[in-house]
């Protein structure tokens, strides 16, 4: 829609102010292809490519207000397509690529940078703050590598949804305003078999205060002993201390004003990045979400949650969930999440260097833990309509809770929801016909025996497995050093539960699971009754616990097969299912979400094609497989 004043549109109306470009080193020799870059924060990218006929697939209304602007804004604006996916310049925008280094997988891995992302400003919305806007999936930049610079539409698709859901969870993130496709097409190898095929490039517009990382301060790091590598920017103490400035300025002013002296600023800083820190992993593991490249280059300076590649929220519960193929080692797990951000925090502190001070900075994360632990028991005790009182024994509760639902198999998000269903204890009530109802909804959220059996498979090398257990009847006290290790323990461990679970009928083990969730929610409701002590202010009390449960327990997150089947329509040209999708993880809270069906509590189509994966796997090692498996 066009201004009456300017003939401009709304979206040719932002205000760019570029700040970051202003106050920090840019690389602005325009050299193509990928390269090192020393000496800089940024490059600038002077030549835009443009996406073959580009298309809006899906705009979402919520993150465009951040910018001052309408869906309508958008829909009307005939260059929209272009300016949202980079294919025509923003009036005001400064195209530029983010240099960055990252610890991966443990390792330092030395430059890597935007490789497929574009800087293209920042913007002032006035009360909706500064935005730096960024398309992803533009093209290549100096960082990008071999690759090519582009994304394809279902990973897109992902992270479009997946910034909004979290947004909508009220877990910090970055946002997508935008997703754009086309008809311009690259290989890929989505399954990672050696067969690629041409896939549809796509672009999501990305918001965030600042995309600004751990890894930005690691382009200063001198070489690593282990991998060989350095930043390109090692030893530039200037640049580290103008970055630092710029993001303490730009995004702590409070931190900035507060504190006279460099060192005691810092000290500050670096507190507040470990404590958003904890409470973002906090958080995230409150509703089953993993990250599932937790590396240094993927955590956000101001605690949000960065880069969506391989992410998942998990459907039954298990802490040693990972959502990422590629880990095989699981140190991304879903349990491991809190300690991966810690060792996270001391890369940071390792990268800062003298503009800490080391002691205080070890000071700093040995409280990480407890900062964490904080926030989780705070985010469970609401989760739990625990709104009156803390009590000492409430951290066992929970770890009681998510034991039976791990051996129970139990789905997260559902159960979590079910439990506001659990009667109130009342004076002279029937606790079996209080109790029978809620815990029969619960055990249909349980996995049957052959999915348990899967769940429980070990996941170690059939090789590597054979070798130890060989070591318990050969060598006992090289194996019980073995498994002492956490590793080993947990494949042992697996092997224990596969073992029983074969020793174990369909009906013995639902007969177990409603002995496990009987006792767990008679102890719950026992604890409920102790949230008030005067019964005269009984019904506000329990009103209140009803409407904290249900605005902390989602109804709907982004499932892997919701994802799967927005994907799949949206490869065949139809978008209405991401939209719907959207709309339905916009209010996670509703009951009206419209991705579930109204009595219950198992998504459309979810338990039958989990039943058929679990078919399938389990058919991979059977049953003479495991029964060989001896504990001793």
């Amino acid at each position: 829609m066009e201004s009456s004043q300017t003939g401009s549109t709304p979206l040719e109306l932002l205000s760019f102010h570029n700040t970051a470009l202003r106050k920090l080193p840019v690389d602005d020799t325009g050299e193509p292809g990928s390269r090192t870059v020393p000496g800089a924060c940024f490059s600038r990218i002077r030549t835009l490519q443009p996406l073959l006929r580009p298309h809006l697939a899906a705009l979402s209304r919520s993150a465009l207000a951040l910018l001052g602007l309408r869906d309508r804004d958008v829909l009307e604006d005939p260059r929209a397509p272009e300016y949202l996916s980079g294919s025509r310049l923003l009036p005001g925008s400064q195209p530029a690529a983010h240099c960055y280094c990252g610890h991966q997988f443990g390792l330092f891995a030395g430059q890597l940078g935007d490789g497929a992302a574009m800087y293209l400003g920042e913007v002032d919305s006035g009360p909706q703050g500064r935005w730096e806007i960024q398309v992803k999936g533009a093209g290549v930049t100096p960082y990008s590598r071999d690759g090519d610079g582009r994304k394809v539409l279902r990973s897109s698709i992902r992270e479009f949804l997946c910034s909004e859901a979290m947004a909508a969870l009220g877990i910090p993130s970055t946002r997508a305003a935008s997703l754009v496709t086309s008809d311009l097409r690259v290989m890929r190898d989505p399954l990672n078999s050696g067969q690629r095929s041409p896939e549809r490039c796509s672009v999501v517009l990305r918001l965030a205060p600042s995309f600004i990382r751990f890894g930005s301060f690691e382009i200063f790091l001198g070489r690593d002993e282990f991998s060989g590598l350095q930043g390109p920017s090692a030893g530039r103490h200037d640049i580290r201390a103008q970055l630092l400035d710029y993001v303490i300025d730009s995004f702590f002013p409070s931190i900035q004003q507060d504190h006279s002296d460099r060192k005691d600023r810092n000290m500050a800083f670096f507190r507040e990045v470990m404590t958003r820190t904890a409470e973002l992993v906090a958080k995230w593991q409150c509703v089953g979400f993993c990250h599932g490249v937790l590396n240094t280059d993927n955590m956000s300076i101001l605690g949000l949650t960065l880069d969506y590649g391989p992410f998942g929220f998990m459907d039954r519960y298990d802490p040693d969930f990972i959502s990422n193929a590629s880990d095989k080692r699981g140190r991304y797990s879903y349990q491991a999440q809190p300690s991966v951000c810690r060792w996270n925090l001391a890369r940071l502190a390792e990268a800062l260097g003298s503009e800490l001070d080391p002691a205080e900075a070890g000071a700093i994360l040995d409280d990480f833990m407890l900062e964490y632990e904080g926030f989780y028991l705070s985010i469970m005790r609401r989760k739990l309509g625990l709104v009156s009182r803390e009590e000492a024994e409430d951290g066992q509760l929970i770890s009681d809770l998510l034991r039976v639902m791990h051996n129970t198999g139990a789905d997260f998000t559902n159960t979590f929801r079910l439990l506001s269903r659990v009667p109130w204890p009342e004076e002279g009530d029937c606790e079996r016909e209080a109790v029978g109802p809620v815990v029969d909804l619960i055990l249909q959220q349980c996995s049957s025996i052959e999915e348990l059996k899967v769940a429980n498979m070990p996941t170690m090398e059939d090789r590597e497995l054979a070798m130890i257990l060989s070591m318990a009847h050969t060598n006992p006290v090289m194996f019980s050093m073995a498994a002492g290790s956490p590793g080993v323990a947990q494949q042992l461990e697996r092997m224990g539960r596969l073992k029983e679970l074969l020793e174990t009928d369909q009906e013995e083990l639902k007969e177990k699971q409603r002995d496990d969730w009987t006792h767990w929610v008679r102890r719950y409701r026992r604890r409920l009754s102790r949230e008030c002590d005067d019964t005269s202010n009984l019904s506000p009390i329990k009103k209140r616990r009803l409407s904290v449960m249900n605005s902390n327990n989602p109804r709907v997150v982004l499932r892997n097969y919701i994802a799967q089947n927005a994907i799949q329509a949206a490869e065949k040209g139809d978008f209405s299912e991401v939209n719907r999708v959207l709309e339905a993880l916009e209010d996670p809270y509703s009951d009206t979400s419209g991705l579930e069906p109204p009595d219950g509590f198992t998504a459309c189509g979810e338990k039958e094609q989990r039943e058929k994966d679990v078919t399938v796997g389990y058919d991979r090692k059977p049953p003479t497989w495991a029964q060989r498996i001896c504990i001793t």
